[in-house]
This record gives C-alpha cells, sequence and structure tokens, in this order.
C-alpha cells in the first residue's frame, strides 16, 4: 500500500497528484448537475492526525472536482501540520481559509455548518457515533474511520445513522480497508462461494508490537495529555483489540458472510505494558467465538515488543482452508479447490475514496453501515468477555447498558480514572 494512514503524512515535496477517476455524469440525489465540472465536491476534515490527512490526500486525489473546504480538530498544531503538508502535495485544491479551520470539542459542529458535502471523520472512535450522527442529520455523505464506537450505546447510535442514511440518500463508507483490497475481495468471494466447503472453524490474529506515545510536555492538563494519548484509554480507544484488531475480526465476519456471533469467552491482560503510561489497556488478547452452526472464531491479538508478529485470517472448511496473510502478501486456498491469487493488487485506501466519490457522483449510494457497525461490537464483545472472564452473548452486548467516558469534554475536565479490568472481578454491564 502506497498510503499508511496509521503514519503521519510525509507530503512535503511530493508532486501534485492526479485524478484516479475518468469524467463520469452526476446523478446528485440531493440536486441536479449537467456535468462533473457543474459542482465541486466540498470536504471537510473533522480529525486532522495520521489516519485523517491521509483520507483527506486520499479523498483530493479520487476526483478531478473536489477541494478541502473546512478542517476541525481540538490541536492546532496537528490542524497546521496537516493543511501545510496537505497544500504542498494537492496546491489550489486545498481552500481552507482562516474562516473555516476550526478548533475545539464543538469544531465537527463548525465544519458540517460550513457548506461542506462530504465529511472525513477521524477522531478517536470514542466521539465517532455523536459526530457520524451529526454529519447524517446534517445531510452529508460520510467517510468514518474504524472503529465506529467503543461501547455497546455507540454501536446502537451509528445502527441508527446508518439507517437515517439509507433514507436520506447519504454514502456511509467505512475505515474497514480490507473490504476495498482486490486480493482480500477475491480470497473472500471464494470462500463465501464454497470454495473451502462448510465453514468449521476460523483462526484470525493481530499480533505487533508497541505503538506511539508523545511525552508529557510543560503547560499540558491531564486532559490535554490523554488525549493526545488516546490509544492507552479505553474509553477513547475501545482497547486495542477494538482500535486495531478489529481489521481481523472483521475479515472473520466477512468470511462468515455477516453471520453474528452467539456468543464469547476469552482471556487477556498487561504482561509487558504495566506502566501508567499505558493508561488501562491491555497488551494481549485470546478469544473463543461461537455461531449457532458449531463454528469456532479463534482471535489473537498482542501489542508486545520483540515478540513474533502475525496478521492473518484463516479459514479452515470441509473441503480446505483459505489463508489471508495480510503481513505477508498471502492470498491462496488449498484442498479440494486450489487457488492463488495473482492478480494485480490495489492501494485499497485510496480505492475506498475512489468508490466513495463515484457513487457520490453517479447516485449508486454505498452503506456500510450495518457491518461497520456490526463488526465494531463483535470486537468489544470480546473486550468485554477478556475484561469479565464470562461468556458474553450477542444479546448481552447489544443491549448493554455501559457507556464509556463522560457526557462533555474540556481541556480543564479531570479524565477519567479508570482501573485496569481484572477477569472474574470486574463486572459486565
Amino acid at each position: 500500500m502506497s498510503t499508511s494512514r496509521r503514519d503521519v503524512l510525509k507530503l512535503a515535496g511530493v508532486a501534485l497528484a492526479g485524478s484516479t477517476l475518468p469524467t463520469v455524469a452526476i446523478l446528485n440525489p440531493n440536486r441536479a448537475f449537467a456535468g462533473v465540472n457543474a459542482e465541486t465536491l466540498k470536504v471537510g476534515l473533522i480529525g486532522c492526525g495520521g489516519r485523517g490527512s491521509g483520507a483527506a490526500n486520499q479523498a483530493l486525489k479520487a476526483d478531478p472536482n473536489v477541494v478541502l473546504w473546512a478542517m476541525g480538530d481540538i490541536f492546532k498544531d496537528k490542524m497546521d501540520s496537516s493543511l501545510e503538508n496537505l497544500t504542498k502535495v494537492h496546491g489550489k485544491k486545498v481552500t481552507v481559509d482562516e474562516g473555516r479551520k476550526f478548533i475545539g470539542f464543538d469544531a465537527y459542529k463548525k465544519v458540517l455548518d460550513s457548506g461542506v458535502d462530504v465529511v472525513l471523520l477521524a477522531t478517536p472512535p470514542h466521539f465517532r457515533p455523536e459526530h457520524l450522527t451529526a454529519a447524517i442529520n446534517a445531510g452529508k455523505h460520510v467517510f468514518c474511520e474504524k472503529p465506529v464506537a467503543v461501547d455497546a450505546p455507540g454501536v446502537r447510535k451509528v445502527l441508527d445513522a446508518a439507517k437515517l442514511a439509507k433514507q436520506k440518500n447519504l454514502s456511509l463508507m467505512s475505515g474497514f480497508c480490507w473490504r476495498y483490497h482486490e486480493p482480500k475481495r477475491a480470497s473472500f468471494s471464494r470462500i463465501l462461494d464454497g470454495a473451502v466447503g462448510d465453514i468449521t472453524a476460523i483462526y484470525n490474529t493481530y499480533d505487533t508490537g508497541t505503538l506511539w506515545s508523545f511525552p508529557r510536555v510543560a503547560g499540558w492538563s491531564d486532559a490535554e495529555y490523554v488525549f493526545r494519548n488516546w490509544t492507552y484509554y479505553t474509553w477513547l480507544a475501545g482497547d486495542h483489540i477494538v482500535e486495531q484488531a478489529v481489521h481481523s475480526i472483521d475479515m472473520m465476519s466477512w468470511a462468515m458472510g455477516g453471520k453474528l456471533p452467539v456468543s464469547v469467552v476469552g482471556t487477556g491482560g498487561r504482561q509487558v505494558r504495566t506502566d501508567s503510561l499505558f493508561g488501562n489497556i491491555f497488551d494481549h488478547f485470546a478469544v473463543v467465538y461461537d455461531y449457532d452452526n458449531g463454528v469456532k472464531g479463534f482471535h489473537h491479538s498482542r501489542q508486545q515488543a520483540n515478540c513474533e508478529n502475525s496478521y492473518l485470517v484463516q479459514t479452515l472448511g470441509t473441503k480446505g482452508s483459505a489463508m489471508v496473510n495480510c503481513a505477508r502478501n498471502v492470498h491462496e486456498i488449498t484442498g479440494a479447490n486450489p487457488w492463488k491469487y495473482e492478480g494485480p493488487s490495489n492501494d485499497m485506501y485510496q480505492t475506498e475514496h475512489n468508490e466513495l466519490f463515484a457513487s457520490i457522483r453517479s447516485g449508486k449510494l454505498i452503506n456500510d453501515g450495518e457491518f461497520m457497525a456490526h463488526s465494531t461490537l463483535i470486537a468489544i464483545m470480546g473486550r468485554m468477555a477478556a475484561y469479565t472472564g464470562k461468556r458474553i452473548t450477542w444479546e448481552d452486548a447489544m443491549n448493554s447498558s455501559e457507556r464509556l467516558g463522560p457526557d462533555s469534554y474540556s481541556f480543564d475536565m479531570k479524565p477519567p480514572v479508570v482501573e485496569v479490568a481484572k477477569p472474574g472481578i470486574t463486572a459486565f454491564s
């Protein structure tokens, strides 16, 4: 992949990228237009870190007549850096003037009110349900990074927003980028067509090293420190099984054709990242999902340095086995119907935006809302099982009343202090 949203963009000095889409007729469901140059689509970026900047870069490359119109973040330095780098690459396609640079926890509202047509939601996951609901209510097409929530109330809110998006004829695209990777599309299409026979088990992993962190700077409040290091706090990130390993869980769900697990058991904890620097999240998870047809889904994820890494989904069936190895770019099926992907690859991040903007132009709208919410909740119920040590059913998870985090935000607030979960002691709610 040519661009990673997890890395801070290194765009300085890169030549202006050309369009990757052909000229197409506009069939906008909200307004009528004569041709591709009849309307400039205005993009608003909400969350200007590495992910958001990457998404904005790809959005500006996806359509010949699109501009970055407004930006919002809680950190001015993040916005300034993002704007500088995007301007170096895209020149006049970046039209964010001083009056459309919004800072603060209400910045998303101001971006939505600025006249944008499309919004890119890339803040920490805790804020996603609120921002998505506001965007759909405002009639905006949305690119929504994964995961879409950190708790069940958030997932329910996202499902409601997805239904409303359909009613309002709005495109809603998720950040589950592997769904837009051609080798993955070919692999899972064959799995769903029965190439491995009846599925008996799916093993998936997301074992990586450690993540970034920002040392405390003089003048930061406790809240600012937490917001800048949001990945280490469950209320902001959902823990790494939800924030990161959800990609593998989503591919498991893809192989199952969207079938929902009936329950999950699991374990996890902190073996290495025990310092308070790492907030209250675990550094490893091991969970087992049960489906009503007897299929087992085995998930393992880890964020520990100097360990064996693994990022794969292996689907076992009555006629063979399908291996999708993201780290090694292996896509093959063995058994009764052997197959190996040998076609072209693609930049899945760019394909997401190409297809999003093409859908808006054509009126053939995309709505990823249901699967992105369900995959997020499957990951959340895995966390619930590991945190509590209990078996968690789908109904338990979907109906959970636990809402993580406060109801209002400021840099003067006292951030929630949450103890590290203890299986068998931490209660389910």
